[in-house]
């Protein structure tokens, strides 16, 4: 059994590791566009406030997979599928063009949301969805620290990621304001009296909260950047924090039923029967993605079961609870999921 999974994320490495254990004799493969290991993304918004962050957030350096006789090629881009021939084409830094499989998992993720208004000036700003923007965001911020100042940013999006990463970097020294669309903070997960009592920590803490802003543009200013809305302000550098979009765009290419992600049935299969999509990327039969840690981990192991012929019955989500990783706060009503 060939295994081809695309992505080395918490979806990919779970169900890699897993199916090995299950499955001695496959070949399992992960193309990755990744260099650094299997990391934590959900520790990308803490990483201001760890200097070695860089480092601790290695959950497993890909030797360690290659050991456990899993192949790894990484900084590669798988760049079509061809679901007839049962193979996928490669680019980047491999000796591979193409490779072959019998079944095929797709767990890309999700890439950075950027709303339509703010595309034309996406050399102004940053985002923060892997490791390697981490590293960008933490060299440029350390430019300005060598300059005996603190950075003064703008993050656009109150958001779970943007009141995250708000905190750290505030808690880190710096001068942030965050601006957000809607009347109050992580709307979409908090409860009208914790979305409350996050804005009164961020305050406390000396964020600038501005909301119901319309991000009209963004424009260098000399060496500063300005956030334009019905006012303008400047800032050191603009952190686009908007949400996330599943990366569906090999699939549709492939002719995959795509809606907002991958359609895949209650087996995680999508409408061809060798490919399967995991994570963030999947859009199960009754329109949720399941974007969080524990349901990821829980498809990927039950996927890997399934395929090794025990299980029966479809996967289902199970119980779970989320928690922004803001300093200092505690939710007192559940998270909506």
């Amino acid at each position: 059994m060939q295994v081809v999974i695309i992505g080395s994320g918490i979806a990919g490495v779970t169900f890699a590791e897993k199916y090995r254990a299950l499955n001695p004799d496959a070949e399992i493969t992960i193309v990755t566009h990744e260099n650094d290991g299997y990391y934590s993304r959900p520790l990308l918004s803490r990483g201001f406030s760890k200097e070695t962050i860089e480092e601790t957030i290695i959950l497993k350096p890909f030797a360690a997979l290659r050991e456990n006789r899993i192949d790894i090629i990484s900084g590669a881009e798988i760049t079509a599928l061809h679901p007839d021939a049962r193979v996928v084409d490669l680019e980047g830094a491999c000796q591979e063009k193409s490779l072959s499989y019998d079944k095929l998992i797709i767990a890309q993720g999700s890439a950075a949301f950027i709303p339509p208004p703010l595309r034309p000036y996406h050399d102004l700003f940053f985002c923060l969805n892997s490791l390697a923007d981490l590293k960008t965001l933490r060299k440029f911020r350390q430019g300005i620290l060598s300059q005996n100042r603190q950075p003064d940013w703008a993050i656009i999006g109150g958001g779970l990621i943007g009141c995250e990463l708000a905190s750290d970097l505030v808690v880190s020294g710096d001068s942030v304001t965050v601006y957000h669309a809607m009347g109050r903070l992580m709307e979409r997960q908090l409860a009208e009296e914790d979305s409350l009592s996050l804005l009164e920590n961020l305050n406390h803490a000396g964020v600038d909260v501005l909301l119901n802003q319309s991000v009209q543009s963004i424009a260098h200013e000399g060496d500063k950047v300005c956030v334009l809305t019905e006012a303008a302000a400047e800032f050191d550098a603009v952190i686009v924090a908007c949400g996330f979009k599943p990366r569906t765009e090999l699939a549709e290419q492939a002719g995959l039923a795509v809606g907002r992600g991958i359609k895949v049935d209650e087996c995680l299969k999508t409408s061809d029967e060798h490919i399967y999509a995991l994570g963030d990327v999947a859009e199960l039969p009754n329109g949720k993605l399941y974007a969080y840690i524990l349901p990821i981990r829980s498809q990927a192991n039950w996927l890997a079961s399934f395929l090794a012929g025990q299980e029966e019955e479809g996967w289902m989500p199970p119980v779970f609870t989320t928690k922004a990783k803001v300093h200092g706060f505690e939710a007192a009503h559940p998270y909506h999921l």
